[in-house]
């Protein structure tokens, strides 16, 4: 559904790369479900993680919190080539948020398509100094340890060939922190991608998807004919990197890293755009099996994220798509062109809705899809979607970034713009979400990349969006609320240097608070490796669980609120 011209939507159908199941119910079936195992989310423990631990006391929030966000402008703009935005550049380009410099303040990194991509370095306080870093031509980005060395590299992707690969030489400089080098064999295009231990041997590993429909619009009879991309698991050999191809054929605008069967392994999910189904590979015994683990999946999933919504110790995997959030005569108006001139049967026993989904996991492993319920279904022509502890209240809340641009596809509005506001949604503490307008992040600058961290060190979390054709935004949080813990995990020993794959589980009067260490989720965005935990007011910290990749287990007890928290394994 992204915005492509009919001659292109029929070649695709030609060639196979939009795949129709027909009796979709017996598709399925030819695929193995993934067992469920009760009463285990991580690996049994090996031993306790002996560790250090340094405290830092966050500052006190300036000015005092008035209920809102507050929007800034930040000096990057993701533009296109031309004056129209043709098929595919309005699908944009994402952002990453951590701590480049190793200062204890989290950097920014913003993608871009046809200009420059840019650093803005944290000085404090919310000022940053904006450093313009290569050409655009870029899809996601990550801030990720790929050689172990306890610096933070910048990875690319570009869609049209393997991801771009920045190695941080830990120099002072700007002009000498960055050695632009390779990733010894990913070769492969790459448009979305994820990091994890994925084999477990204390490195991170990498997978990356293509999003064929681009590929094949610029590359024409050259990708037509070639060997293709598809979804590949990189695995990380130290002098290079051997690759395992899961799917020949592709339309990932996302990726996703997430335990489905809560075996302490995170296994594979693709999104795929158009009627191709999304995928699953589960992860057993050192390879990756595919399976089809949900009876009902987003049509055109264009991010994933996951979260403990209800606080019940299990992560919920959310998917957004396309669907109008209000039903008024103007937003029909806007949406309807589109939709009758796109619109194709569904076939029958398709498990796929044109809807955001979110997947509930069932006591017998299955899953059920929940959105609707939850008040989540509908958020627009949503791109990222990411849940977040926004009021510090104990609950996740949910933010997702929204519109589209196209010349041929809304033609028929106004700089052939669908103008929509982001959707902030409140958790009211039952896993229910319930709009909230009032917090001012209804922006209509139509975002696509977009990520959260605390930026100015005061306990809460800010927002950053990537936005086509427009300023970036950074939105401050000034809500009014509870308080909160952060923390760093540091494992200089291990070629993982950040504890990516770690679970983090902080007791409270309050209740039960799980979070992970994830490299990107959303939209072709990266996360920080700093976890922040919302703390509602006058709740009582018990102690906190941190659950390292290895199993290892770390138990901390005395802390207290408002503080970030320094925790290196020795």
């Amino acid at each position: 559904m992204r915005g492509i011209g009919a001659r292109l939507r029929l070649l695709l159908r030609l060639v196979g790369l939009l795949t129709l199941c027909i009796g979709q119910s017996s598709c399925m079936t030819t695929l193995p479900k993934i067992a469920p195992v009760h009463k285990a989310t991580r690996r049994t423990p090996t031993m306790p993680a002996a560790v250090t631990v340094q405290q830092r006391v966050l500052s006190t929030p300036t000015p005092a919190c008035t209920g809102t966000f507050v929007a800034h402008d930040l000096d990057h703009s993701t533009v296109v080539a031309g004056e129209t935005v043709q098929m595919f550049e309005g699908n944009g380009t994402g952002v990453a948020i951590n701590d480049l410099d190793d200062d204890g303040d989290l950097d920014l990194v913003l993608a871009n398509r046809h200009g420059a991509n840019t650093i803005f370095w944290n000085e404090g306080r919310l000022q940053f100094r904006p450093d313009r870093f290569g050409r655009g031509a870029t899809r996601a980005i990550n801030v990720v340890d790929v050689d172990g060395d306890n610096h933070l590299d910048l990875v690319f992707t570009r869609g049209n060939s393997g991801p771009n690969y920045w190695r941080n030489t830990g120099m002072k400089q700007d002009n000498e922190r960055w050695e632009q080098t390779i990733l010894d064999g990913v070769a492969k295009p790459a448009y979305s991608m994820a990091w994890d231990d994925t084999d477990g041997d204390g490195d991170l590993d990498l997978v990356a998807g293509s999003y064929d429909a681009e590929l094949l619009n610029v590359g024409g009879n050259n990708f037509l004919f070639g060997d293709g991309a598809g979804v590949y698991a990189y695995e990380n050999r130290g002098d290079h990197w051997a690759g395992t191809r899961l799917a020949q054929k592709s339309q990932a605008l996302a990726l996703a890293l997430f335990d489905v069967n809560a075996d302490g392994h995170r296994d594979l999910l693709a999104g795929n755009d158009f009627a191709t189904p999304d995928q699953t590979w589960a992860r057993r015994g050192g390879a990756w099996i595919e399976a089809a683990p949900f009876s009902q999946i987003s049509h055109s999933p264009m991010s994933y994220d996951w979260g403990d919504i209800d606080n019940n110790g299990s992560f919920e995997l959310f998917a957004t798509d396309m669907k109008p959030y209000t039903f008024n005569l103007q937003t029909l108006a806007q949406w309807r062109p589109m939709m009758e001139k796109m619109w194709h049967p569904t076939p029958f026993g398709d498990p796929q809705i044109m809807e955001n989904t979110l997947q509930i996991s069932q006591n017998d492993g299955t899953f059920r899809n929940e959105a609707y319920s939850r008040g989540i279904d509908a958020t627009g022509w949503s791109w990222s979607g990411k849940f977040g502890d926004l009021d510090n209240d104990g609950f996740l809340d949910l933010y997702v970034v929204n519109g589209m641009i196209e010349a041929e596809l809304f033609a028929y509005l106004p700089n052939q713009e669908l103008v929509e506001q982001n959707q902030a949604l409140r958790n009211d503490g039952s896993g229910r979400f319930v709009p909230v307008p009032q917090w001012k992040l209804g922006s209509e600058r139509s975002g696509r990349g977009m990520s959260m961290a605390d930026l100015d060190s005061d306990g809460d979390l800010d927002i950053v969006v990537n936005n086509i054709r427009g300023a970036a935004q950074l939105f401050e949080n000034r809500l009014c609320g509870g308080t909160s813990i952060e923390l760093d995990l540091r494992w200089p020993q291990s070629k993982n240097t950040r504890a990516i794959g770690a679970t983090l589980i902080l007791d409270t009067d309050a209740g039960r608070f799980s979070r992970d260490v994830r490299a990107g989720s959303g939209y072709l965005s990266g996360d920080p490796a700093r976890v922040h935990f919302g703390i509602p007011a006058h709740a009582t910290i018990s102690h906190l669980d941190i659950h390292w990749p290895d199993g290892a287990v770390t138990s901390l007890d005395k802390l207290s609120p408002h503080v970030l928290i320094t925790v290196t394994r020795t």
